[in-house]
């Protein structure tokens, strides 16, 4: 199994993180690699076993993902693919953030495991890792990072 870790500290406290973040239908109003999603059936987006169905953005395909746990308490959700254009199979990633007491930060973290089923297993780390967990991390500092308030 592949395993992708990512963690960043964002500037600003945990509630404000979370409250953009635990959104499971909301990533493309503010992760600029994802466009146009939907919660399949009419459930809620916090609805655990809802599916989302979510653009890449310019064209690279849609993507299914089912929530598996989702933990206002802990700042956590897990969920995993049900179906992509990412050559991944048993795709399961968790998001989970910290608060930081010392000004008032967040830690976040971000966890996937999954067998790459073609291609170069560095591509698809690159993918997951960078271009979605990591830019999350980034926009999320953009968006409500205490320097840019």
């Amino acid at each position: 199994m592949t395993k992708v870790f990512v963690s960043a500290v964002i500037d600003a406290p945990v509630e404000k993180v979370w409250a953009k973040m635990r959104d499971f239908n909301g990533l493309p109003e503010w992760h600029p690699r994802f466009s146009r999603s939907h919660i399949e059936g009419g459930l809620r987006s916090d609805t655990v076993g809802c599916v989302r169905n979510f653009d890449i953005a310019g064209g690279g395909g849609t993507i299914r993902e089912r929530l598996l746990t989702l933990s206002d308490a802990d700042y956590t959700m897990t969920y995993c693919i049900l179906d992509a254009p990412l050559p991944v199979e048993n795709y399961v990633a968790t998001l989970k953030l910290y608060p930081i007491t010392v000004g008032n930060k967040t830690l976040g973290t971000w966890t996937a495991e999954f067998k790459v089923t073609k291609g170069r297993e560095e591509d698809v780390i690159d993918a997951v890792g960078n271009g979605t967990f990591g830019k999350a991390f980034e926009v999320m500092n953009e968006l409500l990072g205490k320097a840019r308030s």
